[in-house]
């Protein structure tokens, strides 16, 4: 009996050992699933953007082939750096555009509005990029949770399993930096 093909686990594997072929072999399996992302991202994004979920798909795959000897924990894993490459192509995209980093006199918006796409709002992405910054120099794991959650879409399961703590401690974490993030973004907000 013939072995059955090799599922994104083992081609994360594969790929983390150095088999270029494996992340060709890997993409058709999770594009669906970086389509998403992609879209959520895009979603927060104002209209018109240059930049479109499938290009920002190619953008990712593109840098994702440049990462040399990765030590893939599991999909999970995977989904997170993808989610973190996207993030970094629209943060250099909008620094590129030579936005104002604070928005200027656009509307300021709570954290959770930021971190809630919506086709409506237009959260000032360089903001929210430099307050996860100061938040991950301050508090890594925190950093580490909203990089997770809000740009890749993970679970509260997901993302405990990938930084190896409980649910709880995510959820902790959770409510921590986002209203660590709110605090940052809009200065003088005590809830």
């Amino acid at each position: 009996m013939a072995d059955a093909a090799p599922g994104p686990t083992e081609l994360l594997l594969a790929w983390g050992r150095g088999e270029k072929a494996a992340l060709d072999r890997l993409v058709p399996m999770v594009h669906h699933e970086l389509q998403r992302m992609a879209r959520r991202l895009m979603a927060g994004e104002r209209p018109h953007h240059t930049i479109q979920a499938t290009a920002l798909v190619n953008e990712a795959y593109l840098r994702l082939i440049q990462i040399d000897r990765v030590k893939w924990q599991n999909r999970a894993h995977f989904f997170a750096v993808a989610a973190r490459l996207m993030r970094r192509i629209l943060v250099d995209a909008a620094r590129a555009r030579g936005k104002d980093k604070r928005g200027g006199a656009r509307p300021k918006l709570s954290l959770d509005e930021a971190l809630i796409p919506s086709t409506e709002k237009d959260p000032d992405l360089l903001a929210l990029d430099d307050a996860l910054r100061a938040l991950t120099a301050a508090y890594p794991r925190h950093g580490e949770v909203v990089e997770l959650r809000f740009f890749g879409g993970l679970t509260l399961d997901e993302t405990a399993e990938v930084l190896g703590v409980s649910r709880d401690t995510v959820k902790r974490d959770w409510r921590f930096a986002k209203l660590w993030i709110l605090r940052e973004i809009s200065p003088g907000v005590t809830e």
